[in-house]
């Protein structure tokens, strides 16, 4: 697929999952998201219902049963964070729809939520991993799970610090950010959960929130 990359703004081509991931609060960065293989699962509804955690009981146990049989190989290959695109009904632009009206109908949030599969990884041992998760689990999202390459190209980036729920602020200056840039969003907003928050207090949380781009014009 060829990328094609606005002239305007200096895009950095970050080459590994570090480099992804680099952010700092109130700045905004552009990259070029390369092609990556993801095991990814679409829900609607607003995130924290049934199908959202549901989502996660098939997420994980695939990807840490992919993990640990990697690891059998002598390969290294650590469960990457959490990602999650998320769109409401007739409109991937998720500001615009929240400043409209305030607080959106619980049932027109759409939502994708994403795990990295790690490069090393084979059809076959994918194909495993799925087996045994459901002859041992089998969560009932699982049939719902997938793997597919997903390349994002240009975007734009910002890291915010604090409670999910007060994003909004981060969002705007990452808009504000890629307006005056002479770009506008294309895509889905799409966030990177940096921290655990069954481990770290709200006001202390990391969330990558990025946005694809293209020309304004």
């Amino acid at each position: 697929m060829i990328t094609l990359v606005p002239k305007q703004v200096e895009f950095e081509r970050p080459t590994d999952a570090r480099g992804l991931l680099a952010a700092k609060a109130g700045r905004v960065r552009f990259l070029i998201v390369p092609e990556s293989r993801y095991f990814m699962i679409d829900g609607r509804g607003a995130p924290g219902e049934e199908p959202f955690r549901d989502a996660f009981q098939a997420l994980y146990p695939v990807a840490y049963t992919l993990h640990f049989a990697l690891k059998k190989r002598g390969v290294n290959a650590p469960v990457g964070g959490l990602e999650g695109l998320f769109w409401f009904e007739g409109s991937d632009q998720i500001l615009p729809v929240v400043l409209q009206t305030g607080n959106p109908d619980p049932g027109a949030w759409r939502w994708r939520l994403m795990l990295p599969v790690p490069e090393p990884a084979t059809n076959g041992e994918l194909n495993a991993a799925f087996a045994e998760v459901e002859r041992k689990k089998s969560p009932p999202a699982l049939p719902q799970l997938r793997v597919e390459a997903w390349e994002e190209g240009p975007a734009a980036q910002i890291l915010h610090i604090g409670p999910y729920n007060a994003e909004e602020p981060t969002i705007a200056t990452l808009q504000d950010g890629i307006a005056a840039a002479g770009l506008r969003p294309r895509g889905r907003h799409h966030e990177i959960y940096v921290s655990d928050p069954n481990r770290t207090a709200p006001e202390r949380l990391k969330t990558v929130i990025r946005q694809p781009v293209e020309e304004a014009g």
